[in-house]
């Protein structure tokens, strides 16, 4: 595709011409770690480097991965969400995955840019009601989807930016709907 030898990308992912070739004829498996090298050596999203996996590997692939579906935009700032329109998919290892029900959301907006959250990411988020107090949870205010650090205090519920330029938001526990905890950020390239 960039008409790039085994040699220069190696070079680029910090990994041997031997490791890039026995990738290339599936000796051996590439964990997500070095996908995302991978594709930002390659200039693409990791989504575009595992396309068509699916057919050509299906036996490995069902085996270690699973697709999740991307059920809308979280709002991390300003902006809304309907967080059951699906974008599409992608894959997570099933590793990742155990004990739940999960989905991943797309960042929106720069409210969590202090926890290395920025517009674009995704996010996996293994549903779930509630959370500890200093997690970060997607929630439902106004039918607006937000990302945000939960803190519980009796009857109401601080939810709290990690960018200085949002201030805390003080709502009572109806007035917000918790949808999930956050498991993981996956940066997109």
């Amino acid at each position: 595709m960039r008409n790039y030898s085994l040699q220069l990308l190696a070079e680029k992912i910090g990994v041997t011409k031997k490791t890039i070739q026995r990738y290339e004829i599936g000796e051996i498996k590439i964990d997500m770690d070095r996908l995302g090298d991978l594709a930002n050596a390659l200039d693409i999203k990791v989504s575009e480097l595992m396309r068509g996996t699916e057919q050509f590997n299906e036996i490995r692939r069902d085996t270690d991965f699973v697709l999740l579906p991307i059920v809308g935009r979280i709002c991390c700032g300003n902006g809304s969400l309907a967080y059951e329109d699906i974008e599409g998919s992608e894959p997570v290892p099933k590793k990742w995955v155990s004990g739940g029900k999960f989905f991943y959301l797309r960042a929106k907006g720069d409210s969590m840019t202090g926890a290395g959250i920025n517009d674009g990411d995704l996010l996996l988020i293994r549903e779930q009601r509630d959370v500890e107090n200093g997690e970060i949870a997607a929630v439902i205010i106004d039918g607006e989807a937000q990302l945000k650090k939960v803190y519980k205090d009796n009857d109401r519920i601080v939810l709290q930016s990690e960018n200085p330029n949002y201030p805390p938001d003080i709502k009572t526990f109806g007035d917000i709907k918790i949808i999930g905890k956050l498991k993981r950020n996956i940066v997109e390239y």
